[in-house]
């Protein structure tokens, strides 16, 4: 007799392997909720603890599109803290059965080859808030520099991948940790996209331009959506921190996703941030948003080094000519008002844009254009600006 779709699902999943715990994850439980359709579409939860690989995610979805008769898989990853609540010690609606028909799923219950459902436990008592952890010392990491902006869409990766690839040019050692988690673009920026490799249980960073890099983007697929609360996002994080093997470097540039939400707290929480670089545009808006990026960083006790203005004008290819197209002057007013210094102003280049789409930042492109002396010219004053707070 053949298989049932529920069946290769739980065959396949018995196959992926969860090393922390030597086991696979549907005997680990860490797989509930498995629901198909009469059209092959299958959705499951799957509960990642903090010190779980991330990979696992990307390991499962791939175990169960390679089976025959799926033709659509989702994974909603939540944090393992919370399945004590999520509905262990009761059957979630629907759970085990089929999604189109709420039909008994065949091997759900008794008597059926494997189970689609861990077996639930007593339900346990609502846990307390733990107490905020303590960011630990990376020494190897040299100084950890947060590139953050209040909004999106001004340029903040663009700008964390020039610094970065210009100070290696410098002779610095680099390295730069895309937290972007909701966004990952700093493979393509930097032109690098394959799995990193590891060894003795490390993750070794890809190298690109004379930088070492680690993003989330080089261990999902290019379209997976990062659907993913706090605690999954600071894993991450963690993850980033702890198991890559960074080797020795001067300069650990953050590349934070927009805003003051997860990543930041996640970031200040698990590593002790020297600084961070906030990065707007001249339009008031944005203005408005990266001064909030700076009070947050101000409030969790990591000094702002200083602000970066993008897009600061374009200039006319042909007489030279700037023109303010988002406004003049509102990253000189961020600065003066937060009594901070303008690192730079970086001019609207549209070789910037086609390098970043290529993989070729302007610093390695075009380093004697407008904006890649400006990019180098701010880069020396991150410089500066680090070695004045090593010294204070």
């Amino acid at each position: 007799m053949p298989e049932t779709l529920q069946e290769r699902i739980a065959s396949a999943l018995s196959r992926v392997h969860n090393h922390r715990l030597d086991t696979d994850v549907l005997s680990a439980e860490m797989v509930r909720d498995i629901a198909t359709s009469t059209e092959g579409r299958v959705r499951l939860t799957l509960f990642l603890a903090p010190n779980d690989d991330a990979t696992l995610v990307r390991e499962v979805r791939q175990a169960l599109e390679r089976i025959e008769g799926v033709t659509d898989v989702r994974v909603d990853v939540k944090d393992a803290s919370e399945s004590a609540s999520s509905g262990i010690g009761r059957a979630a609606p629907g759970a085990g059965r089929d999604a189109s028909t709420g039909a008994r799923a065949p091997g759900a219950g008794p008597g059926g080859r494997g189970r689609s459902l861990p077996v639930m436990t007593p339900p346990a008592a609502a846990p307390q808030r733990p107490p905020a952890p303590t960011p630990s010392a990376y020494p190897n990491l040299g100084r950890i520099i947060a590139i953050s902006s209040g909004k999106g869409g001004v340029g903040k990766s663009t700008i964390s991948t020039n610094l970065a690839v210009a100070l290696a040019q410098m002779g610095a050692r680099v390295g730069l940790m895309d937290a972007d988690v909701y966004g990952p673009n700093i493979p393509r920026m930097m032109g690098v996209s394959a799995p990193p490799p590891v060894v003795n249980e490390k993750i070794q960073p890809l190298e690109a331009h004379g930088v070492k890099l680690m993003s989330l983007g080089f261990l999902i697929e290019r379209d997976q959506p990062a659907i993913w609360r706090g605690p999954i996002v600071m894993k991450i994080i963690q993850q980033f921190l702890r198991d890559v093997q960074w080797g020795q470097l001067d300069y650990f540039f953050v590349d934070m996703p927009p805003g003051t939400g997860d990543a930041q707290l996640s970031l200040v929480q698990s590593a002790q941030v020297h600084g961070a670089l906030i990065v707007t545009t001249p339009q008031a808006v944005a203005v408005g948003d990266a001064l909030r990026g700076v009070k947050m960083f101000q409030r969790v006790g990591v000094p702002v080094l200083g602000i970066i203005e993008n897009m600061s004008w374009l200039e006319c290819p042909h007489c030279g000519k700037p023109s303010p197209i988002f406004g003049s002057g509102g990253g000189e007013q961020l600065a003066t008002e937060v009594e901070l210094p303008l690192l730079g102003q970086i001019p609207l280049y549209p070789p910037v844009q086609e390098g970043g789409d290529a993989g070729v930042p302007i610093v390695t492109s075009e380093p004697r254009s407008s904006a890649g002396r400006a990019l180098i010219e701010t880069a020396t004053r991150v410089s500066e600006a680090v070695g004045a707070l090593a010294v204070s």
